[in-house]
């Protein structure tokens, strides 16, 4: 450590091992932290905001987050360990020359807490107030390791050195230091709001990409109710350690309202937070919030899950994750094919791989292999999804075969509905999908699809494209929908057998007949052809006279009436051409048509005429022999079905179990309004012509 003393001004670097501050910090430090007189202010996500007002001008609206975020951390962080600043740096005076395991230790017991700072400075009494830059850098570089990354990340020296720059550090300063965010009168949730809110309104000045949301409170509730309700009553052992993990965690929401949970339904087990984060700001509120609710910060990784799996070697309890919605995967592309060819079937995505214009369903894949196995006692996931990964993709591709994987593997417990206009950038309708390695025997080989559609509630005042918000009544009643399973209302919840979401996709063949016929179009074709192409000019000029001396106003019904007719005119222009070429020439002037001859192969089967060739979608349940003969033969009788191109497929049709008819309004009531409408016109045109 290099203490200064620079006309009032104290620069004081802190580093892991921590030392004490000089003698002269030691005799000043009441005077630095005793509370100055003023006015302390409960905040809400619009006071804050204000504060932002005083940054107009050198920076741009899109830049006010950079500063507004980290200073709500800063600020609660203070907060938090206010009360126990003097003991701390008692501690570190008394354990200066301690090994430095053992005074971190000693440090984490004086302040309460899992971090601490031992600067003298606090965000309220910054010393000197021509040295505010310094000393508040000093203040902040005064935290543990831990702490210190989250500004880290938040690249806080260069933000304290902008502000200062412009001018507007000391404002900036004191309006936080006025915030009153003490755990006492702020709760961990009510932060959390804080943070939500402060985020969405800094994120949507930026203008981030659609798929970069935040998901609302409401929802990662109704996510967390359903995850954990059927273990609620495990979860008031207080020998029971459990995880959860979000690999898309953002600034950590979900983790929190898991904790929340927990707290509010008397969970007494101990609950550990896991997550992953590759947006620098969003990893540092994610990191700070944890350290808040003294858990191991460690558990947040830095890192794009796609690419590098933080946790590479864990499974978790719970899981819970709103990856990006349409948002392409190029840039991982190479890295997920290669882990998939290397990881083979234990890898995460040996189901399959989905368009590269949307990642979606690799995160899904990603938290199946995250679930702890069912001989640990099984792991359970709730991950929020747009409507494509229920139905896009034909049978055999990438979606479809993740889904197959999915259903055959009995992994999907249930998938809810939600209403539109319920996230903040988008209104696009999504899904909670809600998996399950471990279920119970009454849900093995079942999925239970709620219609959560119609549960809404219209907000007083519409954020940016969120105008609706799940009640805690709507809450409710899905939960309570999830909960009766069978004997769920019928019209808002459906049991599925896995079986019924599958089909085959069966290839339909007719015989081929054909008719051969020439005119100019084809014989141009016929001498496009590659192989005859290459041979002579000469040889060309008298195939064409060949073809051009056919009559061009004859159909041969069959190819051995066209041979008849196309052998002598090759002969008649000394035209000697192979087996292969005859067959290539004589192809092109053929044509499906239901009066020629029927075309067999060498053993005498029928060839199948591609232009009648058609697929099918054949449920699981339903024999394809007793199909064939209901929906196929009645029409084309003389079809088959090419097993070889059989495919196995799989979609969820949400929308289409729950469709309701509703039949057209009568022709006469139509016609009445009609009739009213036009009066209506002719009445007003009447005034204009009067």
């Amino acid at each position: 450590m290099r203490v200064e003393e620079l006309g009032g001004s104290l620069t004081h670097r802190t580093r892991a091992s921590g030392c004490r501050p000089s003698p002269v910090l030691i005799a000043s430090r009441q005077s630095f932290v005793q509370k100055a007189s003023r006015t302390l202010i409960k905040p809400d996500a619009n006071f804050i905001w204000s504060i932002a007002d005083m940054l107009r001008g050198p920076y741009r609206h899109k830049e006010f987050g950079t500063v507004i975020l980290p200073f709500t951390v800063l600020a609660r962080f203070d907060s938090v360990l206010a009360d126990t600043k003097e003991a701390v740096l008692e501690a570190s005076e008394r354990y200066e020359k301690s090994p430095s395991l053992m005074r971190h230790e000693m440090l984490r017991r004086a302040s309460g807490h899992s971090f601490y700072n031992t600067s003298p400075f606090s965000l309220a009494n910054l010393g000197d107030p021509a040295n505010k830059a310094a000393n508040l850098l000093n203040y902040v570089e005064g935290f543990n390791d831990e702490v210190r990354e989250v500004f880290e990340r938040f690249d806080m020296p260069k933000i304290i050195s902008d502000l200062d720059e412009r001018n507007r550090l000391d404002g900036i300063v004191a309006k936080f230091a006025a915030l009153d965010v003490h755990p006492d009168r702020v709760s961990n949730a009510e932060m959390g709001d804080v943070f939500e809110e402060l985020i969405r309104r800094f994120m949507e000045s930026s203008k981030d990409l659609a798929g970069d949301y935040f998901t609302p409170r409401e929802v990662i509730r109704l996510m967390v109710s359903l995850l954990f309700a059927p273990d609620s009553e495990d979860l008031s052992d207080p020998h029971l350690i459990r995880q959860v993990y979000d690999p898309t965690c953002g600034t950590g929401g979900m983790l929190s309202e898991a904790h929340t949970w927990m707290r509010d339904h008397n969970g007494q087990a101990t609950l550990s937070l896991f997550g992953q984060e590759f947006n620098r700001q969003s990893f540092a509120m994610a990191k700070a919030d944890l350290i808040i609710k003294n858990q191991d910060s460690s558990n947040i990784y830095f890192g794009d899950t796609l690419l590098d799996d933080g946790h590479a070697d864990k499974t978790f309890s719970y899981c819970l994750a709103n990856p990006p919605f349409g948002q392409e995967w190029k840039v991982q592309q190479k890295a997920v094919l290669e882990e998939r060819e290397r990881d083979g079937e234990d890898g995460r995505f040996a189901a399959g791989v989905p368009s590269v214009n949307d990642g979606a369903m690799l995160f899904l894949q990603h938290l199946v292999s995250k679930m702890r196995p069912a001989s640990q006692g099984g792991g359970r996931g709730a991950i929020v999804l747009n409507g494509s990964p229920l139905f896009t993709g034909d049978a055999g591709s990438g979606p479809s075969e993740i889904r197959r994987y999915l259903l055959e593997n009995d992994l999907v417990d249930a998938i809810i509905g939600l209403p539109t206009d319920l996230f903040y950038n988008t209104g696009i309708a999504t899904y909670i999908w809600i998996l399950d390695n471990d279920k119970p025997i009454e849900r093995q080989g079942k999925v239970q699809l709620i219609d959560g559609t119609a549960q809404w509630v219209k907000m007083r005042k519409s954020i940016g494209s969120k105008r609706r918000m799940l009640s805690e009544a709507n809450i409710d009643t899905i939960s309570n929908l999830y909960g009766a399973y069978e004997d769920a209302d019928p019209e808002l919840s459906r049991v599925m057998a896995t079986e019924d979401f599958g089909y085959r996709t069966i290839t339909v063949e007719q015989p081929l007949r054909q008719v051969f016929s020439v005119d100019q179009d084809k014989i141009d074709q016929a001498l496009g052809l590659t192989a005859i192409k290459k041979l002579d000019d000469d040889t060309r000029q008298r195939l064409r006279a060949a073809l051009e001396s056919l009559d061009g106003q004859t159909t041969w019904k069959s190819k051995t009436e066209f041979d008849k007719a196309f052998g002598p005119a090759l002969a008649t222009q000394e035209i000697g051409l192979t087996p292969a070429n005859r067959r290539a020439v004589a192809s092109v002037f053929a044509g499906s048509d239901p009066e020629g001859e029927l075309v067999t192969d060498r053993k005498g089967n029928p060839e199948p005429d591609p232009s009648l060739r058609d697929t099918e979608n054949v449920p699981l349940t339903e024999d394809v022999d007793a199909y064939v003969e209901r929906a196929v033969l009645p029409w084309a009788s003389e079809a088959w079905v090419d097993d070889s191109k059989t495919k196995i497929g799989y979609e969820i049709p949400f929308t289409r179990v729950f469709y309701k008819y509703v039949p057209p309004r009568p022709l006469a009531e139509i016609d009445a309004d009609v009739q009213v409408a036009i009066a209506r016109v002719q009445a007003l045109f009447a005034e204009v012509t009067a």
